[in-house]
């Protein structure tokens, strides 16, 4: 009996999933996952991802389950496994989402075309969220994204599965050398999806505008979705129409409700636009979107202070205490990533990269497209953006004046008095005997002066965009990234000001 192979990735639901909705409008189905031997190699994986994936998958096998069917799992390089199945039984086409991914998957795309070219199947993708792919002028971006998150989503009347699913438990596990699955992380499947969604929109987004800020607010403030829109457990569409129509029945008087929802939403299209970049612009998760900057910190690397960084002793204890609860949890709130990242790219003066790649593995939401943007947006080498540099001890001082954040990670920080919060390394020598702790060990001391050190990483910066190469190489990347977002009473596209702190507000 002739099937549509329907091939599951970062899109792990059964409601508006295009390829599985348009594979059962035709006839039979066979679902499959992939385990890929080499993507789970890359050094942006962790544990933490494959067993969100892992629980997400469950999820929908045990759903499939109770509709005559399940998710198999397969094992191998897609090419090998798309072969054995082809032995098995042909399948009249491959179904799936378009995914804008690291290199590896792009790489592996491009593999699977080959073959399905080479054995005349027909590969039908489609869109994920709302990102257009072989986009020829971001001036048509937004309305496509408009029309994307304006349609129908997509749904099935029946499911027919190729044949019963095997009696076996469902079963995966986790490669031998995978690290690091924080035991504080949030858990996957699209219950928790809905759940996740549900509580936000009733309750939690009250504290949206004004609490996504502080990482003593944002745990609850932000929506806490990025993981499940990363993997699909609930899909960006249905995120949106929710999200809109919650507002539309709003009473006049729930202003503050009104005001935080609103800004979420805004938070969604720039969700798609960061991705965006990646799509149109592979080469960004390895190289600078502004080529000008190239050399810029590559050769000075000091493996000392990046270990630091890591280990939670760069001495400044909202850094510090930040990375700690990215450990534990595998999710911080942006403003407090973006604070990492500044640190790393400025004080420390580290390349991107290799900061990315260690990040990547500590967040549970990590989504290529956002996540090598913003790497290279916080560090100055997109070429279109103001420099942004936050200093740890203001950041502090703003957002955890009492100190309940830091000292919740980071136990030393329990017996510092409050005169000395911010700046524990300068407790005299007495004050630090009587209240036992010692500078230099219990807590770490700063790895380089602050002040001396940002202001010697920012004139680096700012000399090199001074120069010709670097103003005139800005309008390329303008031309092809910048946001053209209008306002629904603007009648021409321009582009938005790319200095605009509007483009770092997409914390979920």
């Amino acid at each position: 009996m002739s099937y549509s192979l329907v091939w599951f990735k970062r899109d792990l639901r059964w409601q508006d999933h295009a390829a599985l909705a348009q594979a059962a409008a035709i006839g039979p189905v066979r679902c499959i996952y992939v385990i890929e031997p080499e993507l789970w190699l890359q050094p942006d994986c962790a544990l933490q991802h494959y067993e969100f994936l892992r629980e997400s998958l469950q999820v929908l096998d045990a759903h499939l389950r109770t509709m005559g069917g399940c998710v198999e799992i397969h094992t191998g390089e897609l090419p090998e496994v798309l072969t054995r199945l082809w032995r098995e039984a042909p399948f009249s086409g491959l179904y799936s989402h378009e995914e804008t991914g690291n290199g590896f998957t792009y790489a592996r795309d491009l593999k699977v075309g080959a073959w399905c070219q080479a054995n005349g199947v027909i590969w039908r993708e489609f869109v994920q969220f709302g990102v257009v792919r072989r986009l020829k002028n971001r001036n048509q971006w937004q309305g496509e994204w408009e029309k994307h998150m304006a349609s129908p989503t997509q749904e099935f009347e029946s499911l027919t599965f190729w044949r019963s699913p095997s009696p076996e438990p469902f079963v995966m596990y986790a490669p031998g050398h995978l690290r690091h699955n924080p035991p504080l992380r949030q858990m996957g499947g699209r219950k928790h999806a809905l759940e996740t969604l549900h509580s936000f929109l009733n309750a939690r987004s009250l504290g949206y505008r004004g609490g996504i800020s502080s990482p003593l607010s944002a745990p609850d403030a932000c929506s806490r979705l990025s993981v499940y829109l990363a993997y699909g457990c609930i899909s960006m569409r249905e995120v949106v129409q929710q999200t809109r129509a919650h507002i539309a029945q709003l009473p006049p008087l729930a202003s503050r409700h009104r005001a935080g929802l609103t800004a979420f939403t805004s938070r969604l299209y720039w969700h798609c636009h960061f991705i965006q970049k990646l799509e149109s612009e592979p080469a960004i998760e390895w190289r600078n979107m502004h080529r000008g900057y190239d050399g810029l910190r590559e050769q000075d690397f000091d493996f000392e202070k990046f270990e630091a960084l890591k280990d939670a002793r760069t001495g400044w204890p909202m850094v510090d205490a930040c990375v700690t609860m990215l450990r534990e949890t595998g999710w911080l709130n942006f403003r407090m990533r973006a604070m990492l990242v500044s640190v790393a790219a400025y004080p420390l003066w580290l390349h991107w990269r290799p900061v990315g790649e260690w990040l990547a593995t500590q967040f549970l939401d990590y989504e290529p497209g956002i996540h090598w943007s913003q790497l290279q947006m916080q560090s100055g080498t997109s070429g279109i953006n103001t420099t942004r540099v936050y200093n740890p001890i203001k950041q502090a001082q703003d957002h955890d004046p009492k100190g309940i954040f830091v000292r919740r990670w980071l136990p030393a920080m329990r017996h510092i008095p409050n005169t000395w919060l911010f700046e524990p390394w300068k407790m005299p020598v007495e004050l630090q005997h009587s209240v036992g702790i010692k500078v230099g060990f219990e807590l770490a001391t700063p790895i380089v002066d602050l002040a001396t050190a940002t202001r010697e990483s920012k004139h680096k910066l700012h000399t090199l965009r001074k120069t010709t190469e670097v103003r005139q190489g800005k309008e390329a990347v303008v031309e092809k990234h910048a946001s053209r977002k209008t306002t629904p009473r603007t009648t021409k596209a321009k582009p938005i000001n790319t200095n605009s702190d509007q483009q770092l507000g997409f914390n979920f």
